[in-house]
């Protein structure tokens, strides 16, 4: 038998379009971490349905349940906690997975950890490296793009946010009118890399003191450049476009998060979330973290994208402090992330 206070955590993640179940102990150790991806289910739609999302959660949950135990060497026997996320996400794939993750608490008699979906992004670090306070986190992905300053462990301010588009949805609404299949994002990003020429688009800066972001604007400009050359019948360089879109969402997201950092005195940046797999953003912060002497800390590739090893690395935040959830808690759509923070129900 393991000691349940070493905090073994079976964590489970639905809030999007990715199926995941993680065996994590003391936040930070990797037993089992396995993912069901759905891209080629909503691949032909164009992006993420959300009754088919739900559906297929619903489908393989209790099969990834059961490998993530195999696959870590414990058993459910040795589960101190069950972790989840409570959210945000899409309210019917969240429900999914909080209605296994109740279910399982309940059988096992353990306390169970509502977890927020970006603590998780964030302490996907934490899984890899030594997080030094304070520091802050630039999160990017398909629904977030937010600046977060933490100025001690579990404590997160929002400094920033995009006032419209997230950079992944930024990303996957030109691929789609540059015609590029769902996901877009990686498709922009390859294209960027190998072009030789530049089409040059504005950028948001916003307020001169706003760590805000806006990509609405660089989205239409996109649109416009595409809507001349086939007004003029000329051919589109699609590769010079990715790049000059690209560089410009790359500019603006660097220079704020250096920007804060500095202002806030952060001794680490961390880069968080599934646009954090994005090869042109990865290079430009490291050279600029480089330059700057900024310790720059980023996941690998598999711990990017959502996965439930993050949630049970964010939720050993509140077994540290026996702050567990009751049965009753209800899926929160656009949960906050300083209300998680400060809520916590002893047990």
């Amino acid at each position: 038998m393991v000691n349940r206070e070493e905090g073994i955590i079976l964590a489970i993640e639905t809030s999007c379009d990715e199926t995941s179940v993680a065996i994590v102990r003391g936040g930070k150790h990797i037993a089992s971490n396995v993912i069901s991806s759905q891209i080629d289910v909503h691949e032909r739609f164009g992006g993420v349905v959300p009754e088919i999302a739900s559906r297929k959660h619903v489908e393989v949950i209790t099969l990834m349940i059961e490998q993530a135990v195999a696959e870590s060497g414990y058993s459910l026997g040795d589960v101190s906690a069950v972790a989840v996320t409570q959210g945000p996400g899409l309210v019917g794939a969240l429900l999914v997975g909080i209605v296994a993750a109740k279910s399982l608490a309940m059988a096992l008699d353990v306390p169970l950890i509502g977890t927020h979906h970006i603590a998780g992004h964030i302490y996907a670090n934490q899984l890899v490296h030594e997080l030094e306070y304070p520091c802050l986190a630039l999160v990017v992905s398909g629904g977030h793009t937010e600046l977060v300053l933490l100025e001690d462990e579990g404590s997160f301010r929002m400094i920033g946010r995009t006032r419209d588009d997230a950079v992944g949805e930024a990303y996957d609404k030109v691929a789609r009118a540059l015609k590029f299949p769902y996901p877009g994002g990686p498709h922009i990003d390859r294209l960027a890399s190998e072009a030789e020429q530049t089409i040059e688009l504005p950028r948001a800066w916003l307020e001169a003191d706003s760590y805000d972001f806006s990509f609405s604007g660089l989205k239409s400009a996109v649109l416009a450049v595409i809507n001349q050359k086939s007004m003029k019948g000329e051919e589109l360089d699609k590769a010079a476009l990715a790049r000059g879109f690209q560089e410009s969402v790359i500019d603006v997201l660097v220079e704020k998060a250096l920007r804060a950092v500095k202002e806030h005195g952060a001794k680490q940046l961390l880069l968080c979330g599934g646009v954090a797999a994005n090869r042109g953003l990865r290079t430009a912060l490291s050279e600029r973290c480089e330059k700057e002497e900024v310790p720059l800390l980023v996941p690998p590739h598999r711990l990017c994208t959502d996965n439930a090893a993050m949630i049970g690395a964010a939720a050993y935040l509140k077994w540290r402090k026996g702050e567990f959830t009751p049965l009753d808690m209800k899926a929160e759509p656009n949960f906050s992330l300083e209300g998680w923070a400060e809520s916590g129900t002893a047990r």
